[in-house]
């Protein structure tokens, strides 16, 4: 195998990993080995494999992103893998498992001190330890997602298999494809006033998404609840759920949440959102420039395969 013995369970916010620590460049996963790890009947279970290495030992980084991602301060690359065993560009809650995990290795600092830098197959991501905040978590990390790019607001038509009815979502690039789709609206600022599926909580997530016009990159689709907008503070309040691509719905999704928060903001002009999906709460603030993602991780178990 090409796989160490010793493996770990991690997740954030629900979003679930099969994590190890390659340091040596020895054990690069195969797709089948991680179709195993991830399986949750016949492997450890999870959404996707994190692997922790230097981003010299990634096979499909060029020299030249190598050389950049170095240049740039990261010394710890975080390979991620969706559980179907496909490359993702970026995983949101994956950076914040990964950060406690280096941190947990000694690869970090703790709570106050200097800022991870980890590479991943989006840029370089600046996580910083936080410990414990009231209604977050006990383990928190803030995380600089970086720049975002958007396109026409619900341009695109989603619909969903075996349901009745449509949304329409904004595409929003963080890294990797989302399509966001606002199907409630409790503020009264009719913002779901288009939208015919049933209410996020009654969707049918194991089925994929339909999108339209189709993206050839696939996409993760996301379906919201705004319940609140507080025009003094200039905050917001949602709930949010997610299908994502190589996994299915998931319990949480970081990239989906900074996804989310940039489309509400397009909406509402309102650039601060915490954000509930199944998995926990976590809070998001979007400006022209990058979006920042704040939330829990935590590192549930050690396992030995046999």
């Amino acid at each position: 195998m090409s796989i160490p013995q010793i493996v770990y369970k991690g997740h954030g916010t629900g979003n679930d990993f099969v994590m190890y620590a390659d340091p040596d460049g020895e054990y690069e996963p195969t797709e089948d080995e991680i179709r195993f790890l991830d399986d949750r009947h016949f492997g450890v279970g999870g959404d996707g494999l994190l692997r922790l290495t230097h981003p010299r030992y990634v096979s499909d980084l060029s020299a030249e992103q190598v050389a950049d991602l170095e240049a740039a301060g990261a010394e710890w690359f975080m390979d991620y893998r969706n559980a179907d065993g496909s490359l993702a560009e970026m995983c949101g809650n994956g950076t914040r498992a990964t950060a406690l995990f280096a941190q947990r290795l000694g690869y970090m600092d703790a709570p106050g001190g200097e800022p991870l830098r980890l590479g991943t197959r989006a840029g370089v991501k600046v996580l910083t330890s936080l410990g414990e905040v009231p209604g977050l978590g006990r383990n928190v990390f803030r995380i600089d997602m970086g720049e975002w790019k958007a396109g026409e607001s619900r341009a695109f038509a989603v619909t969903i298999p075996d349901h009745e009815g449509a949304a329409r979502g904004t595409f929003v690039d963080m890294g990797n494809p989302h399509v966001v789709a606002v199907l409630e609206d409790r503020s009264g600022r009719g913002l779901a006033d288009d939208a015919t599926l049933p209410t996020v909580e009654d969707l049918d997530l194991t089925r994929k998404p339909v999108v339209d016009p189709v993206l050839a990159s696939d996409q993760n689709a996301e379906f919201v609840r705004v319940d609140a907008i507080d025009e003094e503070s200039g905050m917001g309040r949602a709930f949010m759920r997610v299908n994502e691509r190589g996994v299915g719905e998931t319990l949480s999704c970081g990239t989906g949440l900074c996804a989310t928060a940039v489309t509400l903001r397009q909406l509402t002009g309102i650039g601060d959102w915490t954000i509930t999906v199944r998995g926990g709460t976590l809070r998001v603030v979007v400006d022209d420039a990058h979006v920042e993602l704040t939330g829990d991780a935590a590192i549930v178990g050690k396992v030995e395969l046999l």
